[in-house]
């Protein structure tokens, strides 16, 4: 088995080297892209750094359509949300285009924006957020949509500082905070506006990981999807479909709808696969199929 320093050192090497393939004339604020080593990984990228990727009208667009894409791409199995930049993840709305925005487009950007946040939240295959800069707001928001959160080791800013600009999160976040924090915590981090550090937003539960230095958040997040795409694509899908009821369902029902899904697989290839590779005593081959 690698030692934990091989795999860092060996996952910061692949993630230099996607960095270097990521075309810098892009225009685009928000685009995905296959992992060139593994393309069942694929990365959603935000691209604009001159603004920490404070999300734009624009960006906005583009991620929809960006989701759109990854929803039905049933080669993804794992898709890691990060900043094209070094040093940022997402600093929430662009309040500069903000002030030019009147009160329809501000409530048609969050309707926009609360759609958007929700369609990354039901995507099908596992979703990684890579935090490796301020993750502020409507970033953090961003994050909370997606199943599992990584911060960078350096990280200083997450935390949702609506209140101190006089309104509420308001694409999701006073509800997602509750059901990832539980009610108390979700209150302290959201009536205080405080900043945590990573290390205190891995001790509050905002985050599910944070890096070792020298590494990433996105050299960790690769580690992460890596050991995720490795599994029967199908079976990542149904369970994340399953553990996405499990909080609005009565347990018989949740019990119920568990059944249903663990039944759809035992006639899939991948199934049949896993036994025959179990008994070869050799290393699955998953087609989702």
């Amino acid at each position: 088995m690698l030692s934990r320093s091989l795999l860092s050192r060996s996952s910061s090497v692949l993630s230099q080297a996607f960095r270097r393939s990521i075309s810098k004339t892009s225009t685009a604020e928000a685009f995905v892209q296959p992992l060139p080593s593994d393309p069942a990984i694929a990365c959603l990228f935000l691209n604009r750094p001159q603004s920490k990727n404070a999300i734009s009208i624009k960006m906005l667009q583009e991620l929809q359509e960006c989701l759109e894409t990854v929803k039905f791409d049933k080669s993804i199995r794992a898709l890691v949300v990060r900043s094209t930049s070094v040093g940022s993840f997402c600093a929430g709305a662009d309040l500069i285009e903000r002030r030019t925005m009147t009160a329809t487009q501000v409530n048609k950007f969050l309707v926009g924006l609360r759609s958007t946040l929700g369609e990354l939240e039901s995507l099908p295959m596992p979703t990684i957020a890579a935090i490796d800069g301020p993750a502020l707001g409507g970033g953090l928001e961003l994050s909370f949509a997606c199943d599992l959160r990584i911060a960078g080791h350096d990280v200083t800013k997450i935390g949702l500082p609506e209140t101190s600009l006089g309104i509420i999160p308001g694409a999701g976040g006073t509800q997602r905070a509750v059901r990832l924090l539980g009610m108390s915590k979700a209150k302290d981090l959201i009536f205080t506006a405080r900043m945590l550090t990573a290390a205190e937003a891995l001790e509050w539960g905002v985050v599910d990981y944070v890096s070792t230095a020298p590494s990433t958040a996105f050299d960790r997040a690769l580690q992460l999807a890596q050991d995720i795409v490795k599994n029967a694509p199908l079976a990542l899908r149904a369970a994340k479909q399953a553990l996405s009821r499990a909080t609005d369902l009565p347990l018989e029902t949740g019990l119920d709808f568990e059944k249903a899904s663990y039944d759809l697989l035992l006639i899939t290839k991948d199934r049949t696969e896993a036994l025959e590779a179990f008994k070869a005593k050799r290393p699955p081959v998953f087609r989702g199929e």
